[in-house]
């Protein structure tokens, strides 16, 4: 395999998984102002129970998207195969 096409791999495959944390961090954002702020949302949603329940499964994939996201990252920069495995 040429050179050229591993280095061009090695960005895309940082390229996606910067959009991967930039997505989870997202979440993150969105989850962290419904638990705070959900009057914003209850028109929307009728019951406060199903906010809370929202807001902590925003949270809880934001995360673990942006964990996912920041190891893919490390792992496509230094060509780690257990982190990009991961």
């Amino acid at each position: 395999v040429p050179m050229g096409v591993l280095s061009c791999l090695k960005h895309l495959m940082f390229l996606f998984n910067v959009l991967v944390f930039a997505g989870g961090t997202c979440l993150v954002a969105v989850g962290v102002w419904v638990a705070v702020d959900p009057a914003g949302f209850q028109d929307i949603v009728a019951a406060r129970a199903v906010l809370s329940v929202a807001a902590c499964l925003l949270l809880a994939v934001g995360i673990a998207l942006s964990l996912l996201g920041f190891l893919g990252c490390c792992g496509a920069l230094r060509r780690s195969r257990p982190l990009l495995l991961l």
